[in-house]
């Protein structure tokens, strides 16, 4: 269960970094809602996450999720650099996060 946490808290990041892009471009309250949303969604997840797993690893994953997954959700959504360089380093974080959790 606390995995499930971990992901769907990663997730909700994710969405919150999502929100930011969205909040610099449109500067409504609407985009600051689910700003504020996806991330105490994200908090809330990962304090349940963090009931079970170790601090260093939950956060080492959570970080990992939403970093990788906001550059990904970036290139798809806002136009920014594919370039292959940039996908082998988020494979690599992607790859570090699942290390983790082989050896958790």
């Amino acid at each position: 269960m606390a995995w499930v946490a971990l992901v769907v808290a990663g997730l909700f990041e994710m969405f919150g970094v999502t929100m930011i892009g969205k909040l610099h471009r449109d500067r409504n309250w609407q985009s600051l809602v689910l700003l504020l949303l996806g991330f105490g969604a994200s908090f809330f997840f990962l304090s349940i996450a963090m009931r079970t797993l170790p601090m260093g690893v939950a956060y080492a994953i959570w970080t990992g999720i939403g970093a990788s997954g906001g550059a990904v959700l970036g290139m798809l959504l806002y136009g920014e650099s594919k370039d292959w360089r940039r996908v082998v380093f988020i494979a690599m974080v992607l790859g570090a996060a699942v290390g983790l959790k082989l050896v958790s």
